[in-house]
Formats: structure tokens, C-alpha cells, sequence
């Protein structure tokens, strides 16, 4: 393989941003497996009280979110990196896609039955993509990145293939070490001895490109909200409160997607493409989108609690989740807001705040008041956004930092 073909690899960094048809294929996959994660977290916190489980509920889902997450992230900087028009990348995201598919189906059993599937396909994605990278870039200075990657995710692969054998006890925790071990890798540049490390707020990216990426996920799980809402909503006969919670459930979704792309949202493309360094920024958009489509994903497992059980007796999971997620929420525009700004997020941060302190009283009170209370916090932190645009007359610039 000559250098020159090694070289066009490379995406063009001024290339048109707009996202490829083939990674809005592959974005499908992931609704799937997002779903599934959702529903998990559902059947545990719906379960008869003496099985259910709720902190093992919440901390499995939280591993499998974060184990996707990490799939499509990397897919996500793969196709801003490398040209998804050419047959190589394109077979390599499919490849991705298709094990992503494969990891989401086995997700239920994937402690129990399907562990040895889980753990076998989860290894071919994450080392098969660097290791075909790095078989292609032969002659390139880019090789010594994905080699760094390669060595990384094989010394997590152990762990993995290690934790499919051991008892389904100790699994859980031998795997959590794993996730980890790449999580590491990623936040300090995968560093290796002689090496060094590849830090990505370095790399020479198309940063509009990766930013228009994570505001696409992010709207995939306001889709994921709107899905359960909708699935929630025709499971059973319609009683007035249940009319009112699916109601008030689409409310909180469209106030999720007003208070993100009304400020800091709509303007992170400019201010990434503004940006002294991109790739610093795209990496903070990084965590930042992570916790936001968390954050989603928490509020639509509320809304079908709500939905089904609107009038039942408050308990303090549902309030926990109906509350926390639109904290967390709250919490990660903040952070939005502060890197494209460079100001203090305090209206988000208070709104956060009065979320958190009222989880006490929402745990007393029925699953429909705490959704209520949840939307009147964001219509009041969305309302004081639109009464501060229509102050000064125009949105703020970014900062050029």
C-alpha cells in the first residue's frame, strides 16, 4: 500500500462538515442499542419489589450507556478523521456497525448466557478498528497514533475475555475494570513508553464536522425520549392523568431540545470552527454530550414510570430519575454554555440545583407532580433564556478562545 493512498485516508479538515450519509446508517444501530439500555433500566424499576434491584438496575445500565458510548464516539472521530467516501472507511464503520447491532442484541444475557458473545464481539470492534487503521497508514506519521490506540485496547481485551470466564459475581466488576482501562486511554492520549501519548485535543480535525456528530446523538435520544413516550402512551387505556403525564413528558422533551439549541448548542459549531484549537474543544463537546444524552436517556426512563403509573404513591427511584435527569441536564449546558461563552452558566446552575433539592419532596409526592415540577424548572431556565435574547436583541458571539 503506498504512502500516497495511506494519505488520502485523511479527511480533508476543510471539507464540507455535513455528516455522510453512511454514518446517519450507522447512527441507526445505536437508536437500536440505546433502547435497549433504556428498556433494562424500565423492567428492573418496574420489577416486584422483593426482585428488584434498583442501584444494580441503574449501575448495569449506566456500564452498557457508557460502553456504547464509547463505540460510537470513537466511530464518531474515525469518520472526522478519515474520508467516509472511500470503500476501506466505509467497510470499517459498517463492520462497527454490524457488531454494535450484535452487542445490543446479547445486551439482557450479557452478564448471564451471552457473556463469552458479548465480550468476543466488544473485543473485534474496539481492537479490530485501530489494528485495520494501522495496517493501512503503513508509511504514515498517523500510523503511531492507532498503534497507540491498538496496543491500549489489546491490554484492555485481556479483562474482557478474562471476565466472560469468570463467575457472573465477579464479572461485573473485572469488566468495569476494562471500560475503564480505555476510558483512561482516551483521557490521556493512550501514552505508551518511548511513545509517548496522542492527546486528541491535538489532532488535526474537522471540529465543525464532530460537533454537528454529537448534536446529531443528542437529537437520537430526544428521538428515544419521544419513542417511549409514544410506546408508554399506547401500552394501556388512557386515563386522564396518564393524558396529562404524556403531555407534560413531550413538554420536557421540547424544553430539552430549546434549552440546548437555543444558546450554547447553536452556536458550538461556530465557536469550534472559531477556535484557536478544535480538537481541544471537540474533545470537552466529548464529555459534555455524554452526560447530556445521559441526561435524556434518565428523563425517558421516568417518563414511562410516569406514564404507566401516574398517581401512584411517590417512592424516591422514580424521583430520583424524573428530577436528576433534567439536573443533569441542566448541569451539562452549563458546561456548554461556560467553553462557548466563557461566562458563568448561572441560571443552568441554579435550575440544577433547585432540581437536586426537591428529589426529597418529590419522592412523597405522585410520579405526575414531580414531572410537572421537573417541566415548571426548565420552562422557567428556557423562559429566562428567551427573556435574555430578546434584552439584547441578538445572541452573544462565542468567545474566540
Amino acid at each position: 500500500m503506498s504512502h500516497g493512498w495511506t494519505g488520502r485516508l485523511l479527511r480533508d479538515p476543510v471539507a464540507s462538515p455535513r455528516a455522510a450519509f453512511l454514518e446517519l446508517f450507522f447512527d441507526l444501530a445505536f437508536v437500536f442499542a440505546l433502547t435497549r439500555v433504556a428498556q433494562r433500566l424500565i423492567t428492573e424499576l418496574s420489577a416486584s419489589e422483593p426482585e428488584r434491584d434498583v442501584l444494580a438496575g441503574a449501575a448495569e445500565a449506566l456500564f452498557f450507556f457508557l460502553l456504547l458510548w464509547l463505540i460510537w464516539m470513537l466511530a464518531a472521530w474515525v469518520t472526522s478523521l478519515y474520508d467516509p467516501a472511500l470503500a476501506f472507511v466505509q467497510a470499517l464503520v459498517i463492520a462497527v456497525m454490524f457488531g454494535a447491532l450484535v452487542l445490543a442484541i446479547g445486551l439482557p444475557q450479557a452478564f448471564g448466557g451471552r457473556a463469552v458473545v458479548f465480550a468476543v464481539t466488544y473485543v473485534a470492534i474496539q481492537l479490530g478498528r485501530p489494528l485495520a487503521l494501522t495496517l493501512a497508514l503503513r508509511g504514515h506519521p498517523r500510523r503511531l497514533v492507532t498503534t497507540r490506540i491498538t496496543i491500549w485496547t489489546a491490554v484492555a481485551a485481556v479483562p474482557w475475555l478474562v471476565g466472560a470466564a469468570v463467575s457472573e459475581h465477579a464479572r461485573p466488576a473485572v469488566w468495569a475494570g476494562a471500560l475503564a482501562i480505555e476510558y483512561v486511554g482516551f483521557a490521556t492520549g493512550w501514552p505508551i513508553p518511548r511513545l509517548g501519548a496522542s492527546r486528541v485535543n491535538q489532532w488535526v480535525i474537522n471540529g465543525v464536522h464532530l460537533v454537528e456528530r454529537y448534536q446529531q446523538v443528542y437529537l437520537i435520544a430526544l428521538g428515544e425520549a419521544i419513542l417511549v413516550i409514544g410506546l408508554a402512551s399506547s401500552a394501556d387505556p388512557l386515563t386522564p392523568a396518564a393524558v396529562a403525564a404524556f403531555v407534560i413528558a413531550f413538554a420536557v422533551t421540547v424544553l430539552f431540545w430549546r434549552i440546548y439549541f437555543h444558546r450554547a448548542g447553536h452556536l458550538l459549531p461556530t465557536a469550534i470552527r472559531d477556535s484557536r484549537s478544535p480538537a481541544r474543544v471537540g474533545e470537552t463537546a466529548t464529555y459534555i454530550h455524554l452526560v447530556t444524552v445521559a441526561s435524556v436517556l434518565i428523563t425517558a426512563v421516568g417518563f414511562e414510570l410516569v406514564i404507566a403509573h401516574p398517581t401512584d404513591e411517590g417512592t424516591l427511584p422514580p424521583a430520583v430519575i424524573m428530577l436528576g435527569g433534567p439536573a443533569l441536564f441542566l448541569l451539562a449546558q452549563g458546561w456548554a454554555e461556560y467553553e462557548v461563552f466563557r461566562r458563568r452558566p448561572v441560571l443552568r446552575l441554579v435550575g440544577a440545583l433547585v432540581l437536586a433539592a426537591a428529589v426529597p419532596v418529590g419522592a412523597l409526592l405522585p410520579g405526575l407532580a414531580v414531572l410537572v415540577l421537573a417541566a415548571v424548572v426548565l420552562s422557567l431556565v428556557g423562559g429566562a433564556d428567551t427573556l435574555v435574547s430578546h434584552l439584547r436583541g441578538v445572541d452573544d458571539p462565542p468567545s474566540p478562545a
